[in-house]
């Protein structure tokens, strides 16, 4: 092993390894990791917003350790094997004399580093990429049974990971079109969509919601330079750090030699390609380019062993960047240290207030899957998020948190209130007020299906009830929200409907009712889409209906 990797390889891997686990024990958990935590409860072939290697990750750390560090264990596993597989994919006589230089250069990688103990789905996308490309490496000298069977594998892993991971396997196929006549890739391809088949089958069972939200139902806003294309560079700069000059410049000046480096330039220029386009139409976060890391630090660390100057430069601009990314690991400590506050800052604090005033109960956050996630996380008490018309689905849409709250008394907690019961504190003065319900009931699993009308005015309503039990009708109120063509809700009115069954008084379990109903009139100029929600025992409006579009 020492062949391939130098004494001092393995001895600043090991420290490197010791590092995030350290980080990974003291730094307060975020809130997406509290989320992909709650995932993590109840494993399941897929979610509402990721496919589960992310819960998958999770639920391994914690068997083996409580907390943070049971979170993000197998984060600091994988940060550690992306380093290893990074060092093989650089074939160059001179990489033994440079192994500070190397890790100086891939540690400086803004988002790398973070992820070298954070666990969010791009934790495993990175190292799964350079797995895949490791492999593929492999694949185009001597393609073995095994190489094949462990590319398809990692392909699916790659997919497991994050849905952008399609990204990687399509630019690295287009950098090699000859393939489509191989049999042993056709092989690796038909392994990997039979492994990821139990997804697939998710999402059927789930009316493919995960699809549908990333792609229809996500809200957006308005196009702006400044805020979407502009904000895209900046975050491709915020990627790699500040070795972004150099990094790029490499990139720039690298020549493909063989399939292989082609396979590099095809990635990277195609990821940004993608997503500069898409930066057109939404916000694209930086996380999303992230893939791009990989062959960039393949091609600057080539570049630096064989450019002096170029490796001076790079060396004394990482180590500052190094430096930097150390005190800011401190930060996210100790918060003194910086005058900002960040999202593992606090929260202990907060739910331990909370979880005092509400005496034990279960909490229920309004539009909050971020804030049930992290209270449950630490406290360990059931949280549920009750997510209404000014928000969107998540994870506590489709799974049945809901059931764990119904019929108990619970502390409702709003951003929408002034005053109740109770109130409590979060680190940056955030006030939250909280109320107290005896016997808290929601049905925001209740489907509404429009069906516009083809002539007249009149639409059709369908209203079907999937729980386990019948719900009086008594107990609900129609509302339609309006929102702009960024489906961003700027209206909500109550919804006459005319029951076509007048003389029923429940919604039996698992049945249908139906309605009619006329669009009110909004004050809105120009409405892009409406929605229909439920408003149950008082409780805001749910996300009952999907948005339609007005002019379909």
């Amino acid at each position: 092993m020492t062949q391939k990797f130098p004494r001092l390889f393995l001895v600043l891997l090991a420290f490197l390894f010791v590092l995030n686990l350290v980080q990974s024990y003291f730094t307060g958990i975020i809130y997406d990791e509290a989320y992909y935590w709650y995932y993590a409860q109840n494993m399941a072939w897929g979610y509402f917003d990721h496919p589960p290697m992310v819960a998958f990750l999770i639920k391994v750390g914690s068997l083996l350790f409580d907390g943070e560090l049971g979170v993000r264990f197998m984060s600091s596993v994988l940060s550690a094997g992306t380093y290893l597989i990074l060092w093989l994919l650089v074939d160059h006589p001179k990489k033994k004399d440079y192994v500070v230089h190397f890790f100086i250069l891939v540690f400086s990688f803004t988002l790398m580093n973070a992820y070298g103990f954070l666990t969010l789905p791009d934790t495993p996308l990175l190292f799964f990429t350079a797995l895949f490309l490791w492999l593929y490496k492999r694949f185009l000298k001597e393609p073995s049974a095994w190489t094949t069977i462990l590319l398809g594998l990692t392909m699916a892993a790659l997919m497991y990971s994050k849905y952008h991971a399609v990204l990687v396997i399509l630019f690295v196929f287009l950098s090699n079109i000859k393939l489509v006549t191989n049999k042993k890739a056709w092989v690796a391809v038909v392994l990997a969509l039979l492994c990821y088949m139990p997804h697939f089958v998710w999402l059927y069972q789930n009316d493919f919601v995960s699809i549908t939200f990333h792609l229809y139902e996500r809200p957006n806003q308005a196009y702006s330079f400044e805020g979407f294309t502009l904000a895209y560079f900046l975050n491709l700069i915020i990627i790699i750090g500040l070795l972004f000059y150099w990094v790029y410049a490499a990139f720039f000046k690298f020549r493909a030699t063989d399939t292989f480096s082609k396979a590099l330039i095809f990635l990277v220029y195609g990821i940004i390609i993608f997503f500069f386009i898409s930066s057109f139409n939404r916000r694209v976060q930086a996380q999303w380019a992230i893939v791009i890391s990989i062959p960039m630090a393949v091609i600057a660390f080539t570049y630096l062993l064989e450019n002096p100057k170029g490796r001076k430069w790079m060396f004394r601009i990482g180590m500052v960047s190094a430096i930097l990314l150390f005190y800011a690991r401190v930060w996210l400590i100790y918060k003194p240290l910086f005058p900002m506050i960040f999202e593992t800052h606090g929260n202990k604090e907060w739910v331990a207030e909370l979880t005092e005033k509400a005496g034990g109960i279960p909490v229920i956050f309004d539009n909050s899957y971020r804030r049930a996630s992290m209270y449950e996380f630490y406290s360990r008490i059931p949280a549920f998020s009750l997510n209404n018309f000014m928000y969107r689905k998540n994870q506590y849409s489709i799974d049945d948190s809901e059931e764990r709250v119904r019929g108990k008394k619970v502390l409702y907690v709003s951003q929408y209130r002034k005053t109740g019961d109770i109130n409590y504190m979060h680190l940056d003065s955030t006030v939250f007020y909280g109320n107290f319900i005896e016997d808290f009931q929601s049905y925001r699993k209740l489907e509404c299906i429009v069906t516009k009308a083809q002539s007249g005015i009149k639409h059709s309503l369908k209203v079907y009830n999937p729980y386990a039990f019948d719900i009086p009708l008594e107990k609900l109120k129609y509302t339609i929200s309006y929102s702009n063509e960024h489906k961003q809700v700027k209206e909500m009115l109550p919804l006459k409907v005319q029951n076509l069954y007048p003389k029923t008084s429940f919604l039996k379990t698992k049945d249908t009712l139906y309605y009619e109903f006329e669009l009110p009139l909004p004050k809105m100029q120009n409405p892009g889409y409406f929605r229909i929600g439920i408003s149950e025992n008082g409780l805001l409006p749910g996300l009952n209906g999907k948005p339609i579009k007005m002019t379909e």
